[in-house]
């Protein structure tokens, strides 16, 4: 029922930051819970972010609590990942995934719905 596509990835700095554009299609996907996830080579997909339907709660990992942002805006049908201050470690393949129902989870059999996934590269 949702088509996403990820935009915004490329090569930084660490230090640097990157803004990460999930671009969805379809009919009622401003009532879909959206979250980010990252995998890099040979490692299991990580959970990064989520963000209830209505925007008002959002759900970080640990590691990226402080750095990272999640956001929405339901009148351009697009979910945000604000990335700062990079780490080496947070290069991956960065995938924007939505789940039916607007609460927010970290476990990524929940989603329903998986774009592509966009690369992030971050060199020390």
């Amino acid at each position: 029922q949702v088509q996403l596509v990820e935009s915004g990835g490329g090569l930084v700095q660490a230090g640097g930051s990157l803004r990460l554009s999930c671009a969805a299609s379809g009919s009622n996907f401003s009532r879909f819970a959206t979250g980010w996830f990252r995998q890099a080579p040979g490692k299991e997909r990580e959970f990064v972010a989520a963000i209830s339907w209505t925007g008002g709660s959002t759900r970080y990992a640990g590691s990226m609590k402080g750095r990272f942002t999640i956001s929405r805006d339901n009148a351009k049908n697009t979910v945000y990942l604000q990335m700062n201050s990079l780490k080496p470690e947070d290069t991956a393949v960065y995938f924007c995934a939505a789940k039916i129902g607007g609460a927010t989870s970290g476990n990524w059999d929940t989603y329903d719905y998986w774009g592509q996934g966009t690369q992030v590269t971050v060199s020390s």
